[in-house]
């Protein structure tokens, strides 16, 4: 197999050539941070990844030809980082050197050229991989799971961590206490205070430093003596504060800012459970294979802290919460094997419980079933389903998966059981999905039943035709990006019933969600779109996040990309980059406080949505979605008539319109208060849909105020006839008349005079102008 000209012994002979380098390379690595002193290598690292920041605001031009260097070695800081944690756990301590940063230029450079060897190693030893989990793409798909893992497996905001901890350890709080003497809510501001130290710690520092030299600069001035002459009285009368300042020295200059001891509360016993010794590592550098190489297993993937000495430290955040979360509960049972049968439960319930709580605010009113049991059509045994919720005409099943999703298995030392546990978890569930699906399709309607007691009690009624969206969900603790996104490029999983693709999503991208889609039309449209793109084969975004922010900027993102399909030939379509809306909302220290990004809706139509939700009427979620479908032009211009015949309604006790296009829109305004005919607005809707020669329409009617709100709004049912009947005519004509208006409005221009209400309308309609456009 031939790959960008290199024949296929060409290409073997790169893969043996770049393993040799790499395993050259790390053990290189090795030796050279192991002369350095931990902590001041740490401040040395993370000092030069502040200076990043800094001249990269700096124009290009200006930038020196050192800060130049430093741009370019510090894109590597993260790999480099989880190589000093490996050298720390894998090395005896040797006793404290001198530091010295001509070696740690070295060290830099060193870790640059062994993660770009490792990058090419990636795509060059996947070349050779025909068939397989992936079908065609498995080769590319294996290329990317190689790359993924040199560097990290999706994103992470580190302002979540103690969200997430909070939610997924609150169901062992009891056994917490009782194991480490502090609880879920203790343990998870331990986490956040851990991400905090490292994502703030230097201007924490900085600020406190400059206030201490504020304070010695006031003591000197009001003796009238110099701060160098002052500061050795003023260290003296305030002890504390002097060590405070220490303290701050260390954060910003010896890798202070990655003592967990010092910025948690956290038992040195739980740190202990999370961290390794000295040595402790035997594997990493082991003979063998990828020895010291990036396609090993690095030992922060297993444990994220290391003991220097009496304290722990987490030499990078970006392992706290996968690797955190692993050791933690594998700890918490090996210490307690008695708790496994309860921990699996409530692991259980958790999981299945997680979509219900974290989206409680959209899920309002919904109707949800746990623990749903049926006859399997093909078996005709009881089958169970773990979570059915119904809300409006969307059905939403969930099989929630509560094993650990990202698999420490290196993808270059054997890809099947890299791929192994996402397998089990995605395929299980997409198959326990699609059994639920295929029972609702076996008849026009089917009973779902509970257990009580030991027996089977019907619970409710299905009909499949009463639910326009149909998500099939696999749910899983944490994420396990890139495979998440592409399961649907498993040879076994395709849309089920041939037309409902299947997701699969986690708790930590369910908290982001929820912040970014805080109501269920939001939610709703943007799993409309999301079901739509897992339905593409070959089409690749990283993770939830680029499907996300696609979503924020591009709105209905899967008809671009099966335009680009369709124009194209591709065997992989790739989007890169589209978490950056995502990505840029949670950086810097006043996140909170940041409108959340969200789709552009002019005011005057986000009110008429939010009259939706309030109401929610059946329909509500058709009559959202049809809206959200809209781009900014239709939404601007929607808005814009909204807000004109609204405020007529001062005058007028209701105005109608209709926005025709492919999927026509009728909406009639009835001013709050006042009484109106059904039947009226009924017949306006049925002529406007004939007019509009449509054989479906969207109808909403609408109670607002002149002054601008909306009172509530609810979708109704348009009765299109397609015979005229002496019954019907009346619709007939007034389509016709709606046909001409429109006709004569595309060739008539307005007049140039005044015209009196019972004359001739100037568009051509042969209706005088009171009953035209005089209206």
């Amino acid at each position: 197999m031939a790959i960008a000209g290199l024949s296929e012994s060409e290409r073997l002979e790169i893969v043996a050539s770049t393993m040799k380098k790499m395993e050259m390379l790390g053990h290189r690595l090795r030796e050279l941070i192991a002369t350095q002193p931990p902590c001041d290598l740490l401040g040395y690292v993370y000092g030069t990844s502040l200076m990043q920041g800094v001249t990269g605001a700096t124009k290009e031009a200006e930038c020196s030809e050192n800060a130049e260097a430093i741009c370019r070695i510090t894109e590597d800081t993260q790999f480099l980082l989880e190589y000093v944690h490996a050298v720390l756990a894998s090395i005896p301590d040797r006793g404290i050197g001198l530091f010295d940063e001509a070696v740690c230029a070295k060290i830099f450079e060193c870790a640059r050229e062994l993660r770009m060897t490792a990058m090419v190693h990636a795509m060059r030893s996947s070349g050779g991989t025909e068939g397989g989990f992936f079908g065609p793409n498995t080769a590319d798909i294996e290329a990317q799971a190689k790359m993924v893992w040199v560097t990290l497996r999706g994103n992470r905001y580190m302002v979540l961590e103690g969200e997430f901890y909070t939610f997924v350890l609150a169901p062992h709080d009891v056994l917490l206490r009782e194991t480490y003497g502090v609880g879920a809510d203790e343990i998870a501001a331990g986490f956040q205070n851990m991400a905090n130290s490292i994502r703030t710690g230097h201007s924490a520092a900085f600020e406190q430093i400059e206030e201490q030299l504020d304070a010695a600069q006031a003591f000197a001035d009001a003796r009238g003596q110099s701060l160098e002459k002052a500061t050795a009285n003023w260290a003296a009368e305030h002890a504390g504060d002097r060590e405070m300042a220490v303290r701050a020295f260390d954060d910003m200059m010896h890798g202070g800012i990655c003592n967990v001891s010092r910025h948690t509360m956290l038992p040195a016993t739980l740190l202990a459970d999370l961290a390794y010794d000295r040595g402790e590592d035997v594997e990493f550098y082991a003979d063998g294979p990828y020895s010291g190489t990036p396609f090993r297993t690095l030992p922060a993937r297993k444990k994220p802290l290391v003991k220097l000495g009496d304290e722990y430290y987490a030499t990078d955040s970006c392992f706290i919460r996968d690797a955190g979360y692993r050791a933690l509960l594998h700890n918490l049972l090996r210490r307690r094997p008695d708790y496994r049968k309860e921990f699996e439960a409530r692991q259980k319930s958790m999981t299945e419980m997680a979509v219900i709580e974290i989206l409680s605010a959209q899920l309002k009113g919904a109707v949800v079933h746990r623990e749903v049991y049926y006859r399997d059509t093909t078996t005709r045994q009881w089958a169970e389903s773990d979570t059915l919720i119904l809300i409006d005409d969307m059905l939403m099943l969930v099989e929630a998966k509560s094993g650990a999703a990202a698999t420490i298995a290196s993808p270059a030392l054997d890809f099947a059981r890299h791929t192994q546990a996402v397998q089990e978890l995605v395929i299980k569930a997409y198959r326990q999905c699609r059994r639920f699906f295929e029972y609702l399709q076996s008849a026009n309607e089917v009973p779902i039943f509970k257990l009580e007691n030991g027996k089977h009690v019907e619970c409710g009624r299905l009909r499949r035709t009463d639910y326009r969206v149909m998500l099939p969900i696999g749910l899983t603790v944490e994420s396990f990006s890139p495979f998440s996104t592409m399961c649907k490029e498993f040879q076994d999983i395709a849309p089920i019933l041939g037309k409902h693709p299947f997701l699969s999503l986690s708790i930590d991208e369910l908290l982001v969600l929820t912040r970014f889609l805080p109501t269920m039309g939001g939610l709703a449209h943007y799993l409309e779109v999301r079901q739509a793109v897992a339905g593409m084969k070959g089409v690749f975004l990283f993770d939830e996040f680029d499907h996300l922010g696609a979503y924020i900027e591009r709105n209905r993102f899967d008809w671009v990309l099966a335009k680009q399909l369709a124009e194209g030939n591709f065997s992989m379509l790739t989007w890169d980059g589209m978490s950056g809306v995502v990505d840029r909302h949670f950086e810097g220290v006043d996140w909170e406080d940041r409108q959340v990004p969200m789709q552009d809706f002019p005011p005057e139509l986000r009110g008429l949505l939010d009259a939706l939700d309030r109401t929610r009427a059946p329909g509500w979620l058709s009559a959202e979605s049809h809206i959200r479908n809209f781009r900014d032009e239709v939404r601007n211009n929607l808005a814009g008539v909204l807000a004109k015949l609204r405020a007529s309604l001062a005058v007028h006790p209701s105005r109608n319109f209709s926005l025709m296009g492919e999927t026509p829109l009728f909406v009639w305004l009835q001013r709050a208060n006042t009484p109106h005919d059904p039947l009226v607005v009924k017949d306006k809707a049925s002529a406007s849909a004939l007019a509009a020669e449509a054989g479906n329409m969207t109808a909403l009617f609408v109670v607002a105020e002149p002054n601008g709100r909306y009172v509530a709004a609810k979708q109704f049912d348009v009765d299109i006839p397609t015979k005229r009947t002496a019954l019907n005519t009346h619709l007939f004509e007034e389509a016709d008349r709606m046909q001409r208006r429109k006709v004569g409005i595309e060739q008539k221009s307005t007049p140039t005079r005044r015209l009196g209400r019972n004359e001739p309308c100037w568009c051509g309609s042969k209706l005088k102008f009171k009953k035209c456009h005089g209206r």
